[in-house]
């Protein structure tokens, strides 16, 4: 008992020290861009770098390459801030593993706050756009047993979706209360997020976490061919409510459209893709960025 202790207080201290080292070099980077801007013309913003925070899971903080822990930043913020004509700066407070509720309960979210209320990390007072990703640990994992039927219960389909919409509406809350924290605390900032790709649930992991699916779909007695058409399924119905939320202007919310961008070659384990995934992925982002700020990445 006292070990783990001990153990959750040193991740939560090596959590805050990633994050104040990132918000560091992030600030480095910001004076710099305000020395140069300084020097030209008053108020031009064409060719000025997109300035944007990030909060998400660890497709925004993945510590690995591929399956190799000994390469680490390869997620797709990590992408991003190489891509583009003009590159953006990004502060990113994610960390891998967060569900959406923990993303939004209240000690991340001053965390936002307090990296938005810091005048040294924005050079127009609030940054361009918040980048959002969550969703996938709320269902991936030991808990993904929860939304399965057992394969010989009568009437028995994969996913249950009377279950699985209770989940569905858990990640949808977490999303409205994304909007309205941006409403309070960086009005007018719009929200950036993403829908995932199709996880293959074939067991592949990483030596120090997962596998996330294919346990929960062999404890209900599922195959991988079943089991990847149950992934799909859900995955489409996470897609489904995120344009819902996306269609609605108040929301200020632009939904990235990754679903269909990787084969199983790009896939490293069952949840991540490789870092040349992760490219394509950030890549889409990029598109998408441009259409909002033109010449500004």
């Amino acid at each position: 008992m006292r070990q783990s202790l001990v153990f959750r207080k040193a991740l939560r201290d090596s959590i805050k020290e990633e994050v104040a080292e990132r918000t560091r070099l992030h600030q480095a980077k910001v004076a710099a861009l305000k020395a140069a801007q300084a020097a030209l013309v008053a108020g031009a913003a064409e060719g000025n770098p997109l300035v944007m925070l990030a909060h998400g899971d660890s497709w925004f903080d993945y510590p690995l390459s591929g399956n190799d822990p000994s390469v680490s930043d390869t997620d797709v913020i990590a992408q991003l801030e190489h891509l583009g004509n003009v590159n953006p700066l990004i502060l990113n407070v994610s960390h891998y593993g967060d569900a959406t509720s923990e993303e939004m309960a209240w000690p991340k979210q001053q965390r936002m706050i307090d990296a938005l209320k810091d005048p040294a990390n924005w050079p127009t007072g609030k940054p361009d756009a918040i980048l959002f990703s969550g969703g996938g640990d709320d269902i991936a994992g030991d808990q993904f047993c929860i939304f399965l039927d057992y394969d010989a219960a009568p009437g028995a389909t994969g996913l249950d979706q009377a279950r699985f919409q209770g989940v569905l509406d858990m990640v949808q809350a977490s999303y409205v209360d994304l909007f309205l924290f941006r409403d309070r605390n960086a009005p007018g900032v719009p929200i950036f997020g993403h829908c995932y790709d199709f996880a293959i649930p074939n067991g592949v992991h990483p030596i120090c976490a997962g596998p996330w699916l294919k346990p929960s779909l062999d404890f209900t007695g599922w195959d991988l061919a079943q089991g990847t058409a149950i992934v799909h399924e859900a995955l489409v119905d996470f897609r489904a409510m995120l344009l819902k939320l996306a269609a609605n202007p108040a929301n200020n919310f632009i939904l990235v459209d990754t679903q269909g961008m990787l084969d199983a070659s790009q896939w490293a384990n069952e949840l991540h893709p490789f870092p040349a995934g992760f490219q394509l992925i950030a890549a889409k982002f990029v598109n998408s960025l441009r259409f909002q700020f033109p010449g500004r990445i």
